[in-house]
């Protein structure tokens, strides 16, 4: 069988493409393979079940046969392309300019990411300064506020102006040329930036039941670029206010709150754990301090295809629609540079130091987090899978393992 051509014809840090031919003789024998696979399993009127003729077979079931086809020989090439080239793809490729016309050779190109080749001179040997920021009991009593508002009851308010913070159930409707038209029914809690400030400040001159005819305008920064600025007369219409009602700060509140026999005790949990908290953010900035001095010592630079991948995912991951694309693209820019150089870092010291998460550390870890939400170990491993988050543990436990090299190799001074 004629062998698949494959030349590379483009290459740049982060990225290379493909020219990709599949000899006329391939493509037959793939085309009748399909074919046979599926005489074997289709039944036709007038036919025992495997004994249709091909002929009919391959014009019956064309387009399944031409899909199967292109798909085991983009596999092939696929499998071939990685082994002449040494690839070290991030992603599955692109297929691009496919042509496949009966009788003729297959012709496409693969764009594909892939890691570049990164030599790091210097890891170590810097000097880190971490600094666990002190909790104060301002921030424990506001943490204490936040537990009052997530237990507290919304109560309906009788009478009065509605003030930040209450929930409120409004109806908005457009007014034009004297009618009012496509009235909509929202609830919002007021201060949390769901509404245009204008439209906050007159639900606030409202009582429950009133309403009131007005035009509002879209602030500079509104979301929709098409609406910046645009003016809108809308009718407002105020239907009920509802109120937290907040528990006392004292024994009984901690516990309802959990196992805390006094307001004493349970202040002293959430200092506990806010002071938890600060060690991991100074660990963090640690870490973030360590990759910078590496970043600057090894001139690491971030290559623009895993930038613009790395763009597309916080993209997708925050439903940007397209007419904000561009403008979330030049925000987020340098997030996605310093991400893409410290995947590139911790990938070369996991490789070049065999730090990968090993089986037997996984099942440790797992078996952790399952006594800590009381579950099997076998009930979590199945949701961690099911939810495909289960290399997110692997690559969590990775990490660790290499920052814990890292740190070894330079000085970390606390005061």
């Amino acid at each position: 069988m004629a062998d698949i051509v494959i030349k590379k014809t483009a290459e740049e840090p982060g990225a290379a493409s493909l020219a990709v031919t599949v000899p006329a003789e391939h493509v037959r024998e793939a085309e009748e393979r399909a074919t046979s696979a599926y005489q074997r399993r289709v039944r036709l009127p007038g036919f025992r079940k495997g004994k249709a003729p091909a002929a009919i077979v391959r014009r019956q079931f064309a387009e399944d046969i031409r899909q199967q086809v292109l798909d085991e020989l983009i596999r092939e090439s696929w499998r071939a392309a990685m082994a002449q080239e040494a690839l070290k793809p991030v992603a599955d490729p692109h297929i691009h300019n496919l042509k496949w016309d009966a009788g003729a050779p297959v012709t496409f190109e693969f764009h594909v990411e892939v890691k570049p080749d990164l030599k790091l001179e210097r890891l170590g040997g810097f000097r880190l300064k971490r600094t666990v920021a002190p909790v104060t009991d301002e921030q424990v009593t506001a943490q204490l506020n936040e537990l009052r508002e997530q237990r507290a009851p919304w109560l309906p308010v009788e009478g009065g102006i509605p003030k930040p913070k209450d929930l409120v159930n409004v109806t908005i409707a457009s007014r034009a040329a004297g009618e009012v038209k496509d009235p909509q029914s929202y609830q919002l809690v007021l201060g949390e930036g769901r509404a245009i400030p204008e439209v906050e400040e007159r639900i606030m001159e409202l009582t429950p039941g009133g309403t009131v005819d007005a035009t509002v305008r879209f602030p500079p920064d509104f979301p929709e670029e098409a609406k910046r600025g645009q003016s809108r007369d809308i009718q407002l219409t105020l239907h009920e206010v509802k109120r937290q009602q907040l528990a006392e700060l004292d024994d009984a509140f901690a516990r309802e709150v959990g196992d805390f026999e006094s307001l004493d005790a349970l202040r002293r949990a959430v200092r506990v754990d806010l002071e938890r908290d600060a060690e991991r953010e100074a660990d963090a900035r640690v870490r973030g301090e360590l990759l910078e001095q590496i970043v600057a010592a090894n001139s690491v630079t971030a290559p623009r295809p895993l930038v613009e991948r790395a763009l597309a995912v916080y993209a997708q991951a925050y439903g940007i629609p397209e007419e904000r694309l561009a403008e979330f693209t030049a925000e987020f820019r340098p997030v996605a540079e310093a991400q893409v150089r410290r995947d590139l870092i911790l990938d070369v010291v996991v490789e070049q130091q065999g730090l990968r998460a090993t089986a037997d550390e996984l099942d440790q870890r797992l078996r952790e987090l399952a006594e800590r939400r009381n579950m099997t170990t076998e009930e979590l491993r199945a949701s961690l899978e099911k939810a495909k988050r289960l290399r997110d543990i692997e690559r969590s436990i990775t990490e660790e393992k290499v920052f814990a090299y890292l740190l070894s190799q330079s000085t970390v001074e606390q005061p």
